[in-house]
């Protein structure tokens, strides 16, 4: 007895056709080849999608790394301070600020610094840094030569 017609082995070919769309030589078109290439290629998106993680978790490292060696602390102590503080920014966010908010990211550098034995408020009196911090004010301009730039301003 046939469990399919023909009309569900169609959909079933053209699913892996689309899957295989844009591959080269019988890859695209010659099914028991597409079936096995289509397989490969989920698998490789697979481990793709793992690795994209693992390549973006190394990037913002690299850019914590940078942003804390400017102002004179190693990114392991950075990042124990930051612990000690109860400071709970993801490596996602550090490197954002890092980037994009300098100052910001000085005064985490500051209170990581001065952390070492001392409770966070003694840390925040020694980098003198009040509990409400001075509003900045951070926008994109462009320059004479049409170059977006970043322009902070207290």
């Amino acid at each position: 007895m046939v469990r399919a017609g023909p009309a569900k082995r169609a959909v079933k070919r053209a699913k892996v056709f689309a899957l295989t769309k844009g591959f080269r030589g019988r890859s695209k078109n010659c099914y028991s080849i597409a079936v096995r290439a289509a397989q490969k290629s989920l698998q490789h998106a697979y481990r793709g999608r793992k690795l994209k993680k693992r390549d973006m978790r190394q990037l913002w490292i690299q850019r914590i790394n940078f942003g804390s060696r400017e102002h004179n602390v190693s990114y392991s102590r950075f990042v124990y301070g930051l612990v000690k503080c109860n400071i709970e920014l993801n490596r996602k966010v550090l490197s954002e600020l890092a980037i994009h908010e300098p100052r910001t990211f000085q005064a985490l550098a500051e209170i990581a610094k001065q952390r070492h034995g001392r409770s966070l408020e003694e840390a925040l009196a020694e980098c003198h840094i009040s509990s409400s911090p001075e509003l900045y004010q951070t926008r994109l301009v462009t320059d004479s030569t049409g170059r977006l730039v970043k322009e902070t301003s207290v």
